[in-house]
């Protein structure tokens, strides 16, 4: 008994792991489609300073559209990746997040 309960939370970590790592990968994929969507469509948004604006973004998305947003980022940013980023932003828990990364970085 003692061993399959072993086996079992080894197996739990074991995938915990890969779970994570993915979700990594899709998270780091996504970057490049939000960076470009919010240099390219919000102007205030400074490039050299884009990451924390994209990190609101990140932290405020679903598992799918982080999915999307990692796939835009292979095949290219099109209508429905701006209105996807459009859309993220504006929930208030994003936009509370822009505020944050504006006032830290003098804007």
């Amino acid at each position: 008994m003692i061993r399959v309960l072993f086996l079992s939370a080894v197996f739990l970590v074991g995938c915990s792991e890969v779970q994570e790592a993915t979700d990594n990968l899709a998270r780091d994929g996504a970057r490049s489609a939000i960076d470009q969507v919010l240099v390219t469509r919000f102007p205030a948004i400074d490039g050299d300073k884009v990451t924390p604006y994209t990190d609101c973004v990140i932290d405020n998305a679903s598992g799918s559209e982080i999915g999307s947003l990692a796939k835009a980022a292979l095949v290219g940013v099109d209508e429905s990746t701006v209105t996807l980023v459009v859309e993220i932003a504006q929930r208030p828990d994003t936009a509370s997040c822009f505020l944050k990364a504006a006032t830290k970085s003098g804007f």
